[in-house]
């Protein structure tokens, strides 16, 4: 029973040790220079390193929101494209009504403004 999982073993064992080569060797010939470019902020618009309570503009956070609500949603497409063979027009009518109201939520936040960064 043991013996079915030696090549699973062996798999995980090769990834670790690939895995481990290619990190050190990322950071043995990586460059260790940080310059005014890479300790700047980064798209989120205020410094990294200053007092936490500073207020900031919450828009970036409203915009990766909307994001990520956008992209889990489109995640279900993917699954729906693999059954549709098998759902049918009724899959399809489901999908379509699911996209509908996709684009009206977009429509919706693009009116409202959601989408604006200035």
């Amino acid at each position: 029973m043991l013996r079915q999982y030696l090549p699973i073993l062996i798999f995980l064992a090769l990834a670790g040790i690939i895995g481990l080569a290619l990190y050190t060797i990322g950071w043995l010939a990586g460059p260790r220079r940080p310059d005014s470019e890479k300790l700047s902020p980064y798209e989120c618009g205020f410094e990294a390193f200053e007092d936490s309570r500073v207020r900031f503009d919450v828009r970036y956070y409203l915009v990766a929101i909307i994001f990520i609500v956008f992209d889990l949603e489109i995640a279900f497409f993917f699954p729906w494209a693999v059954s549709l063979g098998t759902t049918g027009t009724f899959g399809l009518l489901a999908m379509l009504i699911f996209a509908a109201i996709l684009v009206v939520a977009l429509v919706y936040d693009y009116c409202k403004g959601a989408l604006e960064w200035d």
